[in-house]
């Protein structure tokens, strides 16, 4: 499994996402998107409506590249923010057969290489004593 249990945890509080793309032009793209955690498979599922139509599904059809970010504001007294932030690859999946999005249809898939969590675990710790979880995934 490529994540902590700490971000696993976390994953299942949120429901609201960002990812990015490559254009075939290569500007970047944006888009907030759904997403499901996929236990079985340790990557995430992107569903959406008209998914396939959609210009982030084409452009992960076309390069494969991404990067996806989960991220909120856990306490402003003190200020303290939580982020997960997975790069790796995506796949466009026209009939999943083993997704865990919440509709039927088209899908992303990201397929994490590099992980970035911060603020997760130790909410006891000064934020600004707080370090990043920065490893490759396996």
């Amino acid at each position: 499994m490529p994540f902590t249990q700490d971000e696993v945890d976390y994953l299942a509080t949120q429901r609201l996402g960002r990812l990015a793309t490559v254009q075939p032009n290569g500007t970047l793209q944006v888009s907030p998107v759904g997403f499901s955690y996929n236990a079985d498979l340790g990557v995430i599922d992107i569903s959406g409506y008209n998914m396939a139509a959609s210009r982030k599904y084409r452009n992960i059809a076309d390069n494969g590249r991404e990067a996806f970010v989960v991220d909120d504001i856990a306490s402003v007294q003190p200020w303290r923010v939580r982020c997960l932030e997975i790069r790796g690859t995506g796949e466009a999946i026209e009939a999943p057969a083993d997704s865990a999005a919440g509709m039927a249809g088209p899908i992303i898939r990201v397929h994490p290489q590099r992980i970035i969590s911060f603020g997760l675990d130790k909410a006891d710790v000064d934020p600004h004593l707080a370090t990043p979880n920065i490893r490759d995934a396996t």
